[in-house]
């Protein structure tokens, strides 16, 4: 058990962090300190104290990241409830479930997703609040929400006479072995399931952080990842709040061009991000100089090529503020080609290995200990690893892990918390790899995508669409199995055909050359028979991953 309580972690925090700036909601250019962030916290505790919310109750979140978002969570699991964070693209009717299921009593709601739910779906809640500004939305007939809302204030002077101050912060007693925290997953199966996490797995993603200095008090981070999703709440989120750093909300899509802006402005001194973001900064930054017939010269001219990827990590680092010390990948792999050449060029970033069930963190290597291929060391004295494999070190297995960070299960889903658990307590993560003699993990792909090839072999469609992606005009691909044979879904870069002045016309047959040349890096029992295009966008999660479920019949 983890020795630093979760609650207490935070009731530390605002009290020394009082003055500090904590948040900032980039978009509308509003910043509040840890002290008013606690004053509005405080107001909360007090209104659900006159709803009777008992600890335990379940209280629902969903919208945007923001200031308020995290007050909210904060409010909830300080007071001794149990918060259930919603990812805001989930369509209405997942919302609706994920609601009743939960058994939520509240729902705090951005009003723009209030006006897509239906109320009678939800007839469970006793209230609804807007995350904007907390006026009541709905109140169930019994209920005086409102007329409680309007009393607020006075209550408020009543209970501070003199004012909220840092000796006033008093948080619930909970035990870290309390669940805190319903998580319910988006993953690429199709299946959402609510994740029971307790104060022991927030606090020990926390702790471990702690060691790892790469973010202390008074720095900045900014946030563009859903902080529904557990990779960005940990560490864009709870890790910056108990530490006294300022998290700046970007608050909109993250657009290229609207996130290096606010790279430029905020200077963040760690950023944690997803593959695709990178991918997609290679790709249109960097590809395209390492294409010229002069810079490929260049780069076989000894010592030159050192000054020159010197030159294209310091560019790459401006364009990301140029004040971090390390830039942290999480969510999904990597393109194996863009994690060489910036580990080529020296480029300090990490990439780290969790999911949902652990808090998230199972593994993670400082960069300057990153070894390509990995995602890190399992988290030393918190966590263990083991592979099913006779040989774990050559031989691909299932990831299996144990330790303080694993759930309790899945909530009133006894079936699956057995099915994911061994029966000598391991929890199955669903994804194959090796380790070394480190304990560093190695992933080769998840159980439920490996294809079993015609003669035996197991094929990982990720590996292969890893070398699709870094062809010609491929945005992205899907690699599926069709009566024995691989077929690779392109979605095309149709931004590099139009800038090339190349026909759509003539897609079929850059395609097909495309296919060839995938297949000389691949082993015979891994050949595509065909590149066929597919006209969108592949839906995606949250964290950028491809519902992969949603193509099996293409």
């Amino acid at each position: 058990m983890i020795n630093e309580n979760f609650i207490r972690l935070y009731e530390d925090s605002f009290r020394n962090n009082w003055e500090l700036p904590a948040y900032t909601d980039y978009s509308k250019d509003t910043t509040c300190s840890f002290g008013e962030v606690a004053g509005e916290i405080a107001r909360l505790h007090l209104l659900f104290g006159e709803l009777q919310v008992a600890q335990g109750d379940k209280i629902a979140l969903v919208g945007k990241d923001s200031s308020y978002w995290c007050t909210v969570y904060l409010a909830v699991v300080t007071y001794g409830a149990v918060v259930v964070p919603i990812l805001q693209d989930f369509n209405p009717n997942d919302i609706h479930h994920i609601i009743n299921h939960s058994e939520a009593s509240f729902l705090f709601v951005s009003d723009r997703i209030w006006d897509s739910l239906e109320e009678e779906k939800v007839g469970n809640l006793r209230g609804v609040f807007s995350i904007s500004n907390f006026r009541c939305l709905h109140q169930r007939d019994s209920e005086e929400i409102r007329k409680l809302l309007k009393e607020l204030d006075a209550k408020m002077a009543e209970r501070y006479p003199a004012g909220f101050t840092k000796d006033d912060v008093r948080y619930a007693e909970v035990g870290n072995d309390r669940v805190v925290l319903l998580n319910y997953t988006s993953g690429t199966t199709g299946f959402s399931k609510g994740v029971m996490l307790t104060g022991n797995n927030l606090a020990g993603n926390i702790t471990y952080a702690r060691t790892l200095d790469v973010i202390f008090r008074g720095e900045r981070m900014l946030c563009f990842l859903p902080l529904a999703h557990a990779y960005s709440c940990a560490f864009n989120f709870l890790v910056p709040t108990a530490f006294g750093a300022h998290v700046f909300f970007l608050g909109k899509a993250p657009a290229p061009k609207i996130l290096l802006k606010a790279f430029e402005e905020v200077r963040p001194h760690l950023i944690i991000t997803v593959p695709l973001i990178l991918e997609k900064v290679y790709k249109k930054m960097i590809l395209p100089q390492l294409n010229r017939r002069s810079m490929k010269l260049a780069l076989n001219i000894p010592l030159l090529d050192n000054r020159i990827y010197a030159q294209i990590r310091r560019r790459l680092s401006d364009a990301l503020g140029g004040n971090f010390r390390e830039v942290i990948v999480g969510g999904a792999a990597m393109n194996e080609e863009v994690t060489e050449f910036l580990y080529k060029i020296k480029f300090p970033f990490t990439i780290g290995y969790g999911m949902t069930e652990c808090a998230p963190l199972i593994s993670y290597d400082n960069h300057e200990a990153f070894v390509p291929g990995s995602c890190g060391q399992v988290l030393k004295k918190i966590m263990d690893v083991r592979i099913d494999s006779p040989d774990p070190y050559r031989v691909v297995g299932e990831i299996q892990v144990r330790g303080e960070n694993v759930m309790q299960g899945y909530y009133k889903n006894p079936e699956a918390t057995e099915g994911v658990f061994t029966p000598d307590g391991w929890l199955r993560t669903g994804d194959l790899g090796t380790i070394d003699a480190s304990k560093r993990i190695y992933i080769r792909g998840r159980n439920k995508t490996m294809i079993l090839s015609s003669n035996g072999q197991n094929v990982y469609p990720e590996e292969i669409e890893s070398k699709l992606n870094n062809l010609p005009f491929v945005m992205e691909s899907l690699v599926v199995e069709k009566n024995g044979r691989l077929i690779g879904l392109v979605y095309p870069d149709y931004d590099a055909v139009d800038s090339t002045g190349i026909s759509h016309e003539d897609l079929t047959a850059i395609m097909e050359q495309n296919c060839r040349e995938v297949n000389k890096l691949l082993a015979p029992f891994e050949q595509i028979a065909q590149i066929r295009l597919y006209p969108t966008e592949f839906e995606k999660t949250p964290k950028k991953s491809i519902k992969r479920y949603l193509y099996h019949n293409y």
